[in-house]
């Protein structure tokens, strides 16, 4: 379970470095918790089927997610290629 710190309600001016600092140490704490959790996300297999008009109205696809694409009559697939993700054509 994740801890959230607290700042105090009141400090002096000699406080404001070290609450300056404290915040910097939360915000490397928070940015290392979610690129971890990111990537425990983009390793997980979809298993997301969406049946769509088009596919611009899923909201947050993850890699591997698949849609039929009422409009075009197609089966797209959400995939990597390389450092960017895209949805492409399945058939």
């Amino acid at each position: 379970m994740a801890r959230y710190p607290t700042l105090p309600f009141a400090f002096t001016v000699k406080d404001l470095n070290q609450v300056y600092h404290q915040i910097q140490r939360w915000s490397s704490v928070l940015i290392n918790a979610l690129d971890s959790r990111d990537l425990e996300m983009d390793v997980k297999p979809s298993t997301n089927i969406y049946v769509v008009v088009t596919i611009t109205s899923i909201g947050r696809p993850r890699k591997g997610d698949i849609a039929y694409s009422a409009s075009s009559g197609k089966f797209k697939g959400y995939v990597s290629l390389g450092a960017e993700t895209s949805w492409q054509n399945l058939n």
